[in-house]
């Protein structure tokens, strides 16, 4: 009983034992686990001011892209305002460009003009003081051969007599006159070029003074026909044939010479082409003018009293003259075989106006036309750039003569050279004739025994004489007594 007592209460022991470690155990985790909440806690809260962080960043960050929506919305609005005045100042400066480049036909064909008149008036300044100064030296050179020639021949014909005078003229005579004959026609040659540069100059003058009365009147009787027309197509289309007629009369070209008209040709499809006007041009080369634009829509707008009607009228004329620049470019009038005409076609419009109004109202019009190779033409530029085809074959006229100048001048020199090297043998033949000259007369007049001194001898010995030596040669020969006289004495 002791025992079990004894043993119970050990048991008793060891299970308060173990119950006192069980809850120092649990005293251990109630700790750690108040740390863990603890710092579960600090996290919690760490992380509930990370969140009102957050949202304050999600609220700053929302503003901020809603201010950058504001400001896109602006730039929009100012890009849209920038591209709008940026296309305005484009169509500006195209409309100011068209301007310019309408402008600038007139200026540039009167500039070039101008600018071959000035080379021309430098030129031909040029050329005749180059003749004048090559007619200066050759009559120089041809005064002096004569002067230094008569000179050698005087003393010559003086020493051999009149025997060999004649003969020294008839020589001198030959070989002059063909030089004479030469200087005479190179200098008429020269004046009558530059007389004919001093009219040629004197007329452009005059043509160019005249242009702007020329077009104005052009232009009236143009303005006045097309009221009188009340859109005729046919007479329209006469009626511009005849204007174009009209211009090329007054620019001097010549009908069958310098152009022709209504030619007919056959393309490479077998198509007959008849282009209104073919205008020569110098290297065999053609400038083909059409004629046929219609004024029906010009004519009404020009006589349209209200403004739709006259709006109306107007982009039809624009349409029309469109056109017309499309099937011309569409014939290819410069691809017929019998032409060698410039990838170009002057379409000519009989009315300024009917062109202004047209590229007033699509000012496209004249790029559409040169990108499609067709040159819109009214009477002042066509009038304008036949004056300038007239000069450029009156150029071609001077160089032919130019050319023919040099050829003569070259066979001048010709002529000039022969006649040096027949100067120089008969200034050979002088020296050679003095040499022989000198021999003779010291065969004469020198030695033992000369022929002058037995001669002058004779008239002492008695041989009668009808005129006695010359006493100049009789002094100067080598008086010595002949053997014969010696031996006698």
């Amino acid at each position: 009983m002791q025992i079990d007592i004894l043993a119970l209460a050990g048991a008793c022991a060891g299970l308060v034992l173990i119950m006192v470690v069980m809850a120092l155990l649990w005293l251990r985790q109630y700790q750690r686990t108040g740390q863990a909440l603890q710092s579960a806690e600090l996290a919690l809260q760490a992380h509930r001011q990370r969140a009102v962080e957050a949202d304050k960043m999600a609220a700053e960050l929302a503003e901020i892209q809603q201010t950058n929506l504001n400001n896109d919305r602006q730039l929009q609005r100012a890009r849209a305002l920038l591209e709008a005045k940026e296309a305005e100042q484009q169509r500006l400066a195209q409309q100011a460009e068209s301007r310019e480049q309408e402008l600038s036909v007139v200026q540039v064909a009167l500039s070039a003009a101008k600018e071959q008149l000035a080379e021309q008036a430098a030129t031909s300044k040029e050329r005749e003081a180059s003749f004048a100064r090559q007619l200066a030296d050759f009559k120089a050179s041809r005064e002096q051969l004569k002067n230094e020639f008569e000179q050698l021949a005087q003393e010559v014909l003086e020493k051999k007599g009149q025997a060999f005078k004649l003969q020294s003229e008839d020589s001198i005579k030959q070989l002059l006159q063909p030089l004479q004959i030469d200087v005479k026609g190179f200098r008429e040659k020269v004046e009558s070029i530059h007389v004919e540069e001093l009219k040629q100059r004197s007329a452009l003058r005059q043509e160019l003074i005249g242009l702007q009365e020329l077009n104005r009147q052009i232009t009236d009787k143009a303005d006045a026909l097309t009221s009188a027309l009340q859109g005729q197509k046919k007479l329209q289309g006469n009626w511009g044939e005849l204007m174009l007629e009209n211009v090329l009369d007054s620019s001097g070209l010549r009908l069958g010479t310098d152009y022709t008209r209504e030619k007919g040709f056959t393309d490479a499809n077998g198509k007959q082409q008849r282009p209104d006007a073919i205008v020569y041009l110098p290297q065999e080369k053609h400038l083909i003018i059409d004629a046929k634009t219609s004024l029906a829509a010009y004519t009404r707008f020009v006589n349209a009293e209200d403004d739709d009607l006259r709006t109306a009228a107007l982009a039809e004329h624009a349409a029309a003259v469109s056109a017309r620049i499309t099937e011309l470019a569409n014939k290819n009038y410069y691809n017929l075989p019998e032409l060698n005409s410039p990838e170009v076609v002057i379409m000519f419009i009989p009315i300024e106006s009917a062109y202004v109004e047209a590229l007033r109202y699509d000012e496209s019009l004249y790029q559409r036309a040169i990108e499609q190779n067709v040159l819109v033409a009214t009477p002042t530029t066509l009038l304008t750039s036949l004056n300038i085809v007239r000069q450029l074959w009156r150029f071609e006229d001077q160089s032919k003569h130019s050319a023919e100048l040099a050829t003569r001048a070259a066979k001048f020199y010709d002529k000039l050279r022969l006649f040096l090297e027949s100067m120089s043998r008969v200034g050979k033949g002088i020296d050679q004739a003095r040499e022989h000259y000198d021999k003779a007369l010291g065969q004469l007049s020198t030695g033992r025994g000369n022929l002058i001194k037995q001669a002058a001898e004779f008239n002492e010995l008695g041989v009668s004489v009808t005129k006695e030596l010359d006493a100049e040669l009789v002094g100067k020969a080598n008086l010595e007594l002949p053997e014969t006289s010696t031996k006698n004495d």
